[in-house]
């Protein structure tokens, strides 16, 4: 936000209508930008496996999918939001600190939550494709453009192991019924059709969806 700010201010040759028109793109990219600091990528990933495994795309909206991670992802990322908040929204606030060392204050438990759930194999990725020196970087240090990247590939590596273990079930089900319909000689009836009862019957049997997010939950710690 600073950045564009600057960048808005020392352009003076900028007409209004351009500084609108950068100032609306920023915030439109903004809450993607975000999306990518926390856990959501995770959740809405392995949701969405959960939905193509149980072959129920058309039963289970999507909005409905994005809200349940939306709530998830507050609940996960509200100790990180109070450690922004009170070391650094507070005393902005209460005129304590200045601009810069808000963001400065606000970055270290956004890096904090972000090394945690790092591979560091991603993040060397990043660093050694980068300008940075690497004898002066620590995890103190680290800058959010090469911790982003990095943590979301490591988000996408996680959930599509998470998207394997859900699959083995569901998979099996599928299996068995196409096999059963082959051996009956039933070639034009859809498996899927057949399968569906079943699949929904184990989740609701082992309880599905709590055992999921208990999961999901369990995995950011």
């Amino acid at each position: 936000m600073e950045t564009v700010t600057n960048f808005i201010s020392n352009n003076k040759e900028l007409t209004p209508l351009i500084k609108t028109f950068i100032m609306l793109t920023f915030l439109m990219l903004l809450p993607t930008a975000i999306f990518m600091m926390t856990s959501f990528v995770r959740i809405i990933i392995t949701f969405s496996f959960i939905k193509s495994a149980l072959g129920a795309q058309q039963s289970i909206p999507n909005q409905i999918l994005i809200g349940v991670a939306m709530a998830l992802t507050l609940f996960i990322m509200a100790p990180t939001i109070n450690d922004i908040n009170e070391h650094a929204i507070k005393p902005y606030v209460d005129k304590e600190i200045k601009f810069e060392e808000a963001i400065k204050e606000g970055e270290i438990p956004i890096k904090k939550f972000l090394l945690k759930q790092t591979r560091e194999e991603d993040i060397n990725l990043f660093v050694e494709n980068s300008n940075i020196d690497k004898k002066e970087l620590t995890k103190e240090n680290m800058p959010l453009y090469i911790l982003v990247p990095a943590f979301a590939i490591s988000e996408l590596k996680t959930a599509f192991q998470i998207g394997f273990l859900i699959y083995l079930p569901f998979l099996l089900i599928d299996l068995v019924v196409a096999s059963t319909l082959m051996s009956m000689g039933m070639f034009m009836l859809s498996p899927v059709m057949i399968s569906l009862p079943f699949k929904l019957l184990l989740f609701i049997m082992v309880d599905g969806w709590n055992l999921l997010i208990k999961s999901l939950l369990l995995s950011f710690k």
